[in-house]
């Protein structure tokens, strides 16, 4: 039995592709959700707060500084990308992310491409293992994300991406998490386009609707699996 498979029987949520079906909804209907009542956003945050202090307690104190000065010694700049980001209530925010590129004009302009030639050699692999997020946890522990939720836009992207779809800006009545639903069903990296673009929005919203606690332990189990075993 996969891996992805018996997660799926022990926790109800379905982590496989799930087409180009478009959710119609308001709202209304979405601030209805379960993800919306106090007690659930309490124990979100709680979920969040604890993971978060582990990391940056445990492993933030000697991983941070060694990735930080491999960064530094291969390109000038500074070890940290600091992006505004589109979080909830379209409220913006500042991400925090390891370098992965060279400094660069275009950086909050242009999403990054498939062979990209601003990204440098250590950047690429901090993007391949995903290293490059783990400075999100500082926003997680601040509040402006969660660990689990809809990944956030740049504020550039987020006004082109509301231009795609009437539902698009449902994903913002939660906060934004370091990983969700629609990475584990493997929409993640560059949006090639509008199958592309709607197969994600369609992830966000079903975690919405969809919420729940275990829900988010699994999508970590799935993520954490994937990271390491690049499945």
């Amino acid at each position: 039995m996969k891996f992805t498979t018996s997660i799926k029987m022990i926790f109800g949520y379905n982590t496989s592709h799930v087409g180009n079906h478009i959710f119609e909804l308001n709202d209304e209907v979405v601030i209805k959700s379960k993800s919306n009542k106090p007690f659930n956003r309490f124990i979100k945050r709680i979920l969040d707060i604890t993971l978060s202090s582990l990391f940056i307690i445990l492993i933030a104190p000697w991983l941070f500084p060694i990735v930080s000065l491999i960064i530094v010694i291969e390109s000038k700049g500074s070890p940290f990308f600091i992006q505004k980001r589109t979080g909830l209530r379209r409220r913006s925010f500042f991400c925090i992310k390891f370098r992965t590129m060279l400094k660069n004009k275009d950086a909050n302009r242009l999403q990054v491409q498939i062979n990209d030639k601003r990204i440098t050699k250590f950047g690429k692999i901090l993007r391949e293992s995903h290293i490059d997020e783990l400075p999100q946890v500082i926003n997680v522990f601040i509040g402006d994300m969660s660990i689990v939720g809809p990944r956030p836009h740049m504020l550039r992207h987020n006004v082109e991406y509301a231009g795609y779809s009437p539902n698009y800006h449902l994903r913002h009545i939660v906060k934004p998490g370091m990983t969700g639903l629609a990475q584990v069903r493997g929409f993640h990296g560059m949006i090639s386009g509008k199958e592309d673009f709607q197969n994600r929005l369609n992830s966000d919203i079903e975690y919405i609707k969809r919420w729940s606690f275990l829900g988010d332990i699994e999508i970590l189990i799935l993520t954490t699996f994937k990271v390491i075993f690049k499945a």
